[in-house]
């Protein structure tokens, strides 16, 4: 009986250590996941004023998600994509016009706009440039 009790106690303690090990994999987290403060510059252009937007955004299994202001009001922003193991990104920039005068075209308060971005991540920083229309830039770092 002894030899059987140590045998289940050897195959206890292996499954508990696997189970462990799994729960472990589960809590992993990306290389790029936290939180990262997040500005968008865009210089004059085209007749537009400049203007630059501070946000946090949050990476979670190395999909960012950044937003500023509120949610179909005018002014409101966000950032969404994935960001690579490599550390490349695509992000997709959605937002509704805050102020005529800061829109190419001077597009009215409240109209839609959209953007791709191309980026890069390190440990603790990152860049992106927009792909179309005016150029802006937008730097990220790890909080």
């Amino acid at each position: 009986m002894g030899r059987l009790t140590a045998s289940l106690l050897l195959l206890l303690g292996t499954v508990s250590m696997g189970v462990s090990g799994l729960a472990c994999a589960a809590e992993a987290v990306g290389p790029f996941d936290g939180t990262w403060d997040t500005i968008l510059t865009c210089p004059d252009s085209h007749g537009a004023l400049g203007f630059v937007f501070h946000f946090p955004s949050v990476v979670k299994d190395g999909l960012l998600h950044g937003e500023k202001g509120q949610k179909d009001h005018a002014g409101w922003f966000q950032l969404e994509g994935r960001i690579q193991a490599d550390g490349s990104a695509s992000l997709l920039a959605d937002g509704l016009v805050g102020a005529a005068s800061f829109a190419v075209g001077q597009r009215p308060a409240g109209s839609a706009y959209s953007f791709h971005v191309t980026g890069r991540f390190s440990d603790a920083s990152g860049t992106g440039t927009r792909v179309e229309g005016r150029p802006c830039s937008v730097s990220f770092s790890r909080r």
